[in-house]
């Protein structure tokens, strides 16, 4: 009786656990019992046939080619194999004395009719997959085309079901925020932002701490601002799921990772690591512990910028906010000025700038393809382009929607009132990483020179972003010129208005507990 092995394959795993493996076996079975056949050996594979490299497939094949049996019964032609190199290998196993069987195909390997017949199958069993894939890239490209996204949801989203929006996940959507708010806050680099993270619950899909890779990925993929952008051939579609990015602040990170000017976080954590330069020679100013004290020194040695302490900087900051502090009589006159302002026409001029901003962009991204279609770009510039532009107009989009009505700029003109009667004491009774926060968005050009500590104050404040006059103390200047002035916060005031209204919510329950507690 000639020995035979069996091989027996399905495309998946979850195939796997129906009935057609045994249906197979079965088949098999019989046409061994037949044909006075052996089966020696089974293997069973729950692999693709489309590609070549099965594991299983490959082991039984060098078995063969070694002489450990003398035939390999297989269910049909299909179930061998979908590709013609590994239909190759089945063909050339008569060089080994090997003959294939296929239970339900009756073919003859010795014959060229047979031989003929069996190849001819196996053509239309690899050009049935080239087919289905054809089709199956078809519909997902029409998914994304509806805005759809039709892979697996990232992390901070969950998956509804095909052809369904993906939603924000309530647990890690938030999260997914605050890791994007951390690094561009300038307090963390990708390693401890990895550390952060962790500790603050995020994890991946299997409930396993996210990985440095993981967190990259999730940092450069903009499916969390609306857009879907397609790696493998570089396409950039409008999505419809909810964003739970904004644009500015993914362009932001974007920005920071390829100046490669992230932060990185040493053991120390000196309070103005990083905020300082050289004003000679425009060099980074480090911190230095010697003797208990953190001194901060140009790391140009032939530089003349001596050192300084930090408690005298932390002086020069505090003596700054106070010049910048309006008194009682200035506040009202503000006050006046903005009450007395045309603020439904000033909302207007702003609503129609950003409408004719969005329609050039719109007019951009459509010049751009008509210079793909000359051949003025090629492909990768224009795909790198598309994406650039469509994040430009998102973000143009989400300011229009977000542009508060008149009556809440005039809440928030009188909150930037409070906001700068109070400056110097926020920044005094701020925690150590709100007092960075303070210090970058109130100061530009932070530079230490031999005789001079240069604190510039930002453009929102010399005009307030609501066209405030210049403060007491405040240097008067046209623009903003530095590139840290571009790196300046979306939304400066908002930030510390949110900072001292945590202030005043600390202090509260801090008497509210002393009250109690007599």
């Amino acid at each position: 009786m000639k020995q035979c092995f069996g091989y027996i394959r399905v495309s998946t795993q979850k195939q796997g656990e129906g009935a057609s493996l045994e249906a197979q076996k079965d088949a098999i079975t019989a046409f061994a019992s037949q044909h006075d056949l052996s089966i020696a050996g089974w293997f069973e594979e729950k692999e693709t046939a489309a590609k070549s490299g099965r594991p299983i497939f490959a082991a039984m094949i060098r078995r063969l080619q070694r002489g450990e049996a003398s035939g390999l019964i297989m269910h049909k032609i299909d179930r061998s194999a979908r590709n013609m190199r590994d239909w190759n290998l089945i063909t050339e196993l008569p060089k080994y004395g090997v003959k294939p069987y296929f239970a339900v195909d009756n073919l003859d390997f010795e014959t060229r009719a047979g031989r003929l017949s069996a190849n001819l199958q196996a053509v239309i069993a690899e050009d049935y997959i080239y087919n289905l894939r054809e089709e199956a890239k078809k519909g997902l490209y029409a998914r994304l085309k509806q805005g759809l996204y039709p892979f697996k949801a990232p992390i901070g989203y969950l998956d509804n079901g095909k052809g369904k929006v993906k939603t924000p996940d309530p647990k890690y959507a938030p999260m997914i925020r605050q890791m994007f708010e951390l690094y561009a806050s300038g307090q963390h680099s990708f390693r401890s932002l990895h550390k952060e993270m962790y500790r603050r619950g995020l994890r991946n899909t299997k409930g396993g701490r996210v990985s440095m890779a993981g967190i990259e990925t999730i940092m450069n993929n903009p499916f969390y601002t609306g857009l879907i952008s397609i790696k493998r051939n570089g396409q950039t579609y409008d999505g419809i799921h909810e964003p739970i990015v904004p644009t500015a602040l993914f362009r932001r990170v974007q920005d920071i990772k390829a100046g490669k000017c992230g932060p990185k976080v040493t053991r120390h954590h000196h309070l103005f690591q990083g905020l300082f330069r050289c004003g000679l020679c425009g060099g980074p100013i480090s911190p230095e512990l010697q003797k208990g004290r953190v001194y901060y020194r140009c790391q140009n040695n032939s530089c003349a910028t001596k050192t300084i302490r930090e408690d005298l900087l932390e002086a020069h900051i505090v003596r700054r906010l106070m010049a910048l502090v309006i008194d009682e009589t200035e506040a009202a006159k503000l006050q006046i000025a903005w009450c007395d302002r045309q603020s439904e026409d000033d909302h207007a001029e702003v609503i129609k700038s950003l409408e004719l901003r969005i329609a050039d962009e719109t007019t951009r991204l459509n010049r751009l393809t008509d210079l793909l279609i000359d051949g003025t770009i090629d492909k990768d510039a224009y795909q790198l382009r598309e994406r650039d532009g469509k994040l430009r107009l998102a973000e143009l989009q989400e300011e229009l929607t977000n542009l508060p009505d008149p009556a809440a700029e005039t809440a928030k003109h009188m909150q930037f009132l409070e906001l700068m009667k109070s400056l110097a004491e926020l920044y005094i009774s701020a925690e150590r990483d709100e007092k960075r926060v303070i210090v970058q968005n109130c100061f530009s050009n932070r530079t230490v020179s031999p005789k001079n500590v240069c604190l510039e104050p930002y453009g929102w404040l010399q005009r307030g972003k609501i066209d405030c006059p210049v403060l007491v103390g405040a240097h008067l200047r046209g623009e903003d010129r530095t590139k840290q002035d571009k790196e300046e916060a979306d939304d400066p005031v908002q930030c510390l208005l949110d900072m001292m209204d945590n202030h005043h919510e600390k202090s509260y329950n801090r008497e509210h507990d002393e009250n109690n507690w007599e």
